[in-house]
């Protein structure tokens, strides 16, 4: 996987969405794990604690993914909702749909067509205020050079599609890089070269970052 959708950190999205006097409302949040997602679902918990139901599903950047029907009807809440957060293509969030009974029995049907109609719609707002990010495998990469091939170095940063994220100025100048991932092969070749086959470089781990 080169790269998912998330939601930014810190928004809740949310959506309703109604059926025969039965509220179903979506609260999406972004996560990075099993426990922050805990966290998102008993928040709503606590804050709809008088509703017949809270469906939770949550998905994560390494393909982790859980889902409960909360006391619906099997398979008419939990999977449905985790398909919505598929089909997206978002991970690294959570959804907890809560259902305020309306006194109807929507039958499995009509339950599948609710849940899956509030998540749209919760997504459909995230996506509507900007809410929504790819984030991209990238390669973090550090790089000392003298003064006199410093803008040298940015036209080979800029000719291999990656970017400076950070500059320090001593008696040489130090880059903090990124590129995305298989990307900086190119960078390390030429920028090899250019020092003579001796480059001062460090390189971290490939991760996940907007680019």
């Amino acid at each position: 996987m080169d790269s998912y959708k998330t939601l930014r950190s810190g928004f809740e999205a949310t959506g309703e969405f109604v059926d025969r006097k039965s509220r179903f409302i979506a609260q999406l949040a972004h996560v990075e794990n099993e426990d922050e997602a805990a966290a998102h679902i008993a928040e709503v918990r606590s804050r709809h604690f008088d509703a017949r139901h809270n469906v939770p599903a949550w998905i994560l950047a390494d393909g982790t993914e859980r889902a409960s029907d909360d006391g619906e009807p099997q398979r008419t809440s939990g999977m449905p909702t985790l398909e919505v957060l598929r089909g997206a293509g978002l991970r690294d969030v959570c959804c907890v749909t809560t259902r305020y009974f309306g006194g109807t029995l929507l039958g499995p049907g009509g339950l599948v067509r609710a849940y899956t109609a509030a998540v749209q719609a919760a997504i459909g707002e995230a996506r509507a205020a900007g809410q929504i990010v790819e984030m991209t495998s990238v390669v973090p990469m550090e790089v000392h050079t003298a003064y006199a091939r410093y803008e040298q170095v940015l036209r080979l940063v800029e000719q291999a599609g990656g970017k400076v994220t950070d500059s320090t100025f001593t008696d040489e100048v130090m880059l903090s890089l990124v590129f995305r991932t298989g990307d900086e092969t190119g960078f390390v070749a030429a920028f090899t070269e250019l020092m003579n086959g001796r480059p001062q470089l460090s390189m971290g781990a490939p991760r996940f970052a907007e680019f």
